[in-house]
C-alpha cells in the first residue's frame, strides 16, 4: 500500500501522541490494508472469475484516493477531534466492514454475462470492497496531515506494515484458506484499534472485537461456516463436497460424483482421480474408455515410451501410460493439493497408489519451469485439458497456464523430446475450430524457428466425435520429424478397433473431409499461421510469451458481437474482455463520484495545467507495475507469487526513493532526474527484459527471488521520487491551499492508477505486455514533457 501524503495542515491533536502508538498503529493499519488487498485477488478468482483478481488494486487505489480526498473535505469537522479518537473508530469500523464485504463478495452472484442485474452486483462488489481502503485512506491523510514533523518515520512503519503483508498473504493463504486471510486483515485491523485506544473503555470494545475475529477464525478453520456461497455466479452444493482446501494457488475440492470422485479447482477446473485396478486392466471398462479418447494415441505410437505429463491432475494421463507398458512417467503438478494432500496423502488408497507407483516421479512445480532445470529427454510430452475449464474461466488474463501454450514453450517442449519424440496436446474444439486449431498454429510456429522449413508430414489431428457447437477434445500430435508411414499405420488400426475416434488430418491423407471444410488441412498446407489467422473467422495466429493469451480467440471486432456472445464452453473466455470494459466503466463512474466530483463541488484548481504531470505519474506507475506482475507469472511460476513479489518489492523501494527523494533532490526542479533515470531503466527493460527472465527462470525459485529483486528495486526507488517531489513543487505555492492543487494532484493520481490498473490489462491483451510497459514509460516520457507547466504554475 503506497504511504498517503499529507493533504493540507491540519489542527494538531490536542493530546500528544507518543511515537510508538503512532508508528505501530500505522504499521498495523498498512498491515491489514494490503492484506486485505492481495487476499481479494485469491478470493475473486474463485467467486468471480480471474479477470477480476486485478481488480482488487483498483478498488484498494479507488479507496485510498477517496478517503484521502474525504479526509480533506471533511478537516474542519473532525479538527477538534483527537487523532487517537479518531483512529480508533476508523479501525474498529474497519475491521467490521471487512466482515461485511467478504459476506457480500462470496454471497452475491456475479455470472459472466451482459445485464443490468450483473451490473448492478458487480459495481455492488467494487463500490463494497473499496470502503475498507476509504477508511483506511482516510486514516492515513488525518494522520500525516497531523504528524508532519514525524513523516519520515511514519512512512517507514506504513512501508513496514505493508512489506510485512507481502511476506504474510502466502503463508496465511496456504495454512488458512482465503476466507479465512480476509478475516486475519479484520483481526489486525481491531489490534490496531487496541493500539490507538486511549481509555479503559474503549480497549475493551477494541479487545471484543479483535477477540470476535479470532473466535470466527477458529470456528472456520474447516472453511464450513464461512466459504464459497456462489461461484462463478452458480450456487455451491456443499453435500457434495468430502473434502476442500486452500492455498496461495487456488481452492481445491473433491467432490462425490456418484461412485466417482473429481477433484475441482476454483469451483471451475476439474479432473477426475482414477479408481482403476491395473491388474485388471486388460479387457475391462477402463481400458475402453481411456483408448478411446484422443489422447490415447500418444500411447498407441509409444506404448513403452518416457512420457512427461504436464498437469497430471487425478491421473488420467499417468494412468493411461503406465497401464501401457512406460517404464518412467514424470508427472509435473503444479498444486501442492492435488500432487501431495489428495494423490499422495488423502485419497491415495482410492487411487490405488497411482502417484507412489516405482514408475512415476512427480514433481510439483511449474511445468516449463521444471522442463527449464532438468536435461532429461522425453518421447512424449503430454498437455491434456491444461486447464479444462480453469484457463477458459481465466479469459487468459491472469494464470500460470496461459504460458504452457506460446511458442517459446512449445520449443522447450521439442527440445526436451528424444529425436523420433512428440508432443500430444488435447484441447476443447468446436464447429469453428479455435483452440486445437491454435495448437496446430503455434506448434508450426515454433518448427519454423526450429528449422523446420515445410512440416505439413509432422502433425496428426484427431477428435472424439464429430466437432459441434458445445465442443469435443481433439489431440494434436506433432513431431520435429515426420510422421512414418508405419506410425500412420498403428494410429489407423486404433481408428478401426474405436470408432469414437475421427481423423481430421493424416499426413497421407490431407483432405479428409469435414463440415464447411477442413482448416486444420488448410492451415497445415498454408504453412503461414499468421496468414491463415489474418483471414479466419477467429483469432489463431501463434502466441508468444509476450501476449501469451491463448485462450482469447475473438477478433477485436467480434468482442461485441453474436460471436462474442455465443455460450460455447470457451464463451467466458471471450466475454471476459467485455466484462473487463464494464469493469473500466465501472472505474470511470467510482473516479468521476468519490474523486473529482467532491473537489469540483468544493472549489476546482485554479490551473488545470499542472495536474497532467500527476496524472501522468498516477498511470505510469499502474502501468508498469502491472506490466511487471504480468511478465514476472511465468518467471515465478504463478499468479499469486508475481502479484506477491512485485508489489512488495516495489512498494517497498518506491518508498525508500520517496524518502529519499527529500535527500537527493533538494529543489523540486531536479525531478527531471528521476524522470530520465527511470524512461533509460524502463526502456532497458523493454529491450532485454523478456529474453533475460527467459534466460534466467531455469534457476530456482530462490534464486529467481533474489534476480527479481536486483531487477526491481533500482526501478522501484526512482519511481518513487516523482510524485512526492511534485506535490513539494505545489507546496512552495503561496496559494496552495486556496486553490485546492495539492488536493487536485492527490486525487487525478489516484483517478489515473484506478483506470490505468483496468487499461493495462486491455492494452497487454490487445497488443502485448511489452507494448504495455512501453506506454507506462511514454507515460512518463509525458510527466518530464510537462514539468515546464508544473515549474511554471509554481513560480504563479
Amino acid at each position: 500500500m503506497s504511504a498517503t501524503l499529507p493533504l493540507a495542515p491540519s489542527k494538531a491533536s490536542p493530546r500528544e501522541l507518543s511515537e510508538g502508538t503512532l508508528l505501530l498503529g500505522l504499521g498495523l493499519c498498512s498491515f491489514s490494508a494490503l492484506l486485505l488487498e492481495l487476499s481479494l485477488t485469491r478470493l475473486f478468482s474463485v467467486v468471480l472469475f480471474y479477470h477480476f483478481a486485478f481488480l482488487a488494486i483498483s478498488i484498494a487505489l479507488l479507496g485510498l484516493g477517496a478517503g484521502g480526498i474525504f479526509a480533506y473535505l471533511l478537516k474542519k469537522r473532525v479538527a477538534d477531534m483527537d487523532t487517537r479518537v479518531l483512529a480508533f473508530w476508523l479501525c474498529v469500523a474497519n475491521s467490521v466492514v471487512v466482515v461485511v464485504v467478504l459476506e457480500i463478495v462470496l454471497r452475491v452472484p456475479v455470472a459472466l454475462e451482459v445485464s443490468w442485474r450483473n451490473i448492478r452486483h458487480l459495481t455492488a462488489i467494487y463500490l463494497s470492497a473499496a470502503l475498507p481502503f476509504f477508511l483506511t485512506g482516510f486514516l492515513f491523510s488525518l494522520v500525516f496531515a497531523r504528524e508532519t514533523w514525524r513523516a519520515t518515520r511514519l512512512y517507514g512503519a506504513d512501508l513496514t506494515g505493508g512489506a510485512l503483508a507481502c511476506l504474510a498473504v502466502v503463508p496465511l493463504l496456504n495454512w488458512m484458506g482465503g476466507p479465512n486471510t480476509i478475516l486475519a486483515a479484520a483481526a489486525a485491523s481491531a489490534l490496531a484499534a487496541a493500539v490507538w485506544a486511549a481509555s479503559s473503555g474503549t480497549r475493551r470494545v477494541s479487545v471484543c472485537v479483535l477477540l470476535a475475529c479470532i473466535a470466527l477464525v477458529a470456528a472456520n478453520r474447516s472453511n464450513r461456516i464461512i466459504d464459497v456461497v456462489y461461484a462463478k455466479g452458480m450456487l455451491r452444493d456443499p453435500a457434495w463436497v468430502e473434502f476442500a482446501q486452500w492455498n496461495s494457488l487456488s481452492r481445491v475440492e473433491v467432490d462425490r460424483q456418484g461412485p466417482a470422485r473429481a477433484i475441482v479447482i476454483d469451483a471451475d477446473a476439474s479432473t477426475y482421480i482414477m479408481n482403476c485396478d491395473l491388474a485388471r486392466w486388460r479387457g475391462s471398462e477402463w481400458e475402453r474408455n481411456l483408448m478411446s479418447a484422443p489422447p490415447a494415441l500418444a500411447n498407441v505410437l509409444r506404448p513403452h515410451g518416457d512420457f512427461a505429463i504436464i498437469g497430471p491432475g487425478g491421473g488420467v494421463d499417468v494412468l493411461r501410460a503406465v497401464a501401457n507398458g512406460s517404464p518412467s512417467v514424470t508427472g509435473i503438478e503444479i498444486n501442492p493439493i492435488i500432487a501431495n494432500t489428495i494423490m499422495r496423502g488423502r485419497y491415495a488408497a482410492y487411487s490405488l497408489h497411482l502417484y507412489d507407483r516405482p514408475e512415476v516421479h512427480l514433481h510439483v512445480t511449474d511445468g516449463r519451469a521444471y522442463l527449464r532445470s532438468t536435461r532429461q529427454q522425453f518421447d512424449v510430452v503430454q498437455m491434456t485439458l491444461v486447464d479444462t475449464w480453469a484457463s477458459t474461466a481465466a479469459g487468459a488474463f491472469a494464470l500460470s497456464e496461459n504460458n504452457l501454450y506460446t511458442v517459446e514453450a512449445f520449443r522447450e517442449y521439442f527440445q526436451h523430446l528424444k529425436p523420433d519424440g512428440m508432443i500430444a496436446i488435447t484441447r476443447w474444439e468446436f464447429r469453428r475450430p479455435r483452440e486445437a486449431l491454435r495448437v496446430v498454429a503455434v506448434a508450426m510456429q515454433a518448427l519454423h524457428t526450429m528449422g523446420v522449413a515445410t512440416p505439413q508430414h509432422n502433425f496428426m489431428v484427431a477428435s472424439q466425435g464429430s466437432l459441434n457447437e458445445d465442443g469435443i477434445p481433439v489431440v494434436v500430435l506433432a513431431k520435429k520429424s515426420p510422421f512414418t508411414a508405419e506410425e500412420e499405420s498403428e494410429v489407423g488400426s486404433h481408428f478401426g478397433k474405436h470408432r469414437e475416434l475421427d481423423p481430421i488430418y493424416l499426413p497421407s491423407q490431407r483432405s479428409i473431409r469435414m463440415a464447411g471444410g477442413n482448416p486444420f488441412a488448410d492451415l497445415i498446407a498454408s504453412n503461414d499461421p499468421y496468414g491463415f489467422a489474418q483471414h479466419y473467422a477467429y483469432n489463431v495466429s501463434p502466441v508468444s510469451d509476450n501476449a501469451p493469451f491463448f485462450f482469447f480467440t475473438l477478433k477485436a471486432g467480434q468482442i461485441l458481437g453474436q460471436q462474442g456472445l455465443r455460450r460455447a464452453i470457451d464463451w467466458k473466455v471471450n466475454l471476459g474482455v467485455l466484462v473487463l470494459l464494464v469493469v473500466l466503466l465501472i472505474s470511470v463512474a467510482a473516479v468521476v463520484s468519490f474523486l473529482i466530483l467532491p473537489l469540483v463541488i468544493h472549489g476546482g484548481s485554479n490551473s488545470p495545467l499542472p495536474l497532467f504531470y500527476f496524472v501522468a505519474v498516477g498511470l505510469g506507475y499502474i502501468l508498469v507495475e502491472i506490466a511487471f506482475i504480468q511478465r514476472f507469472v511465468l518467471f515465478l511460476g504463478h499468479p499469486t507469487y508475481a502479484l506477491t513479489v512485485v508489489i512488495f518489492l516495489l512498494m517497498l523501494t518506491s518508498g525508500m526513493g520517496s524518502l529519499l527523494s527529500r535527500r537527493w533532490l533538494g529543489r523540486p526542479k531536479m525531478v527531471w532526474i528521476p524522470l530520465l533515470l527511470l524512461i533509460c531503466g524502463l526502456l532497458a527493460n523493454v529491450l532485454f527484459l523478456p529474453h533475460a527472465l527467459g534466460a534466467w527462470v531455469r534457476f530456482g525459485f530462490a534464486w529467481r527471488l533474489v534476480i527479481s529483486g536486483f531487477l526491481l528495486a533500482p526501478l522501484g526507488i526512482v519511481m518513487g521520487m516523482p510524485f512526492p517531489t511534485g506535490l513539494r513543487a505545489l507546496a512552495t505555492r503561496g496559494m496552495a491551499d486556496e486553490s485546492n492543487s495539492v488536493e487536485w494532484a492527490w486525487a487525478m493520481n489516484a483517478a489515473a492508477s484506478v483506470l490505468g490498473s483496468v487499461l493495462a490489462m486491455v492494452i497487454a491483451i490487445q497488443f502485448g505486455l511489452t507494448l504495455t510497459l512501453a506506454c507506462g514509460m511514454a507515460a512518463y516520457l509525458l510527466a518530464l514533457g510537462t514539468l515546464p507547466l508544473l515549474h511554471r504554475s509554481c513560480r504563479a
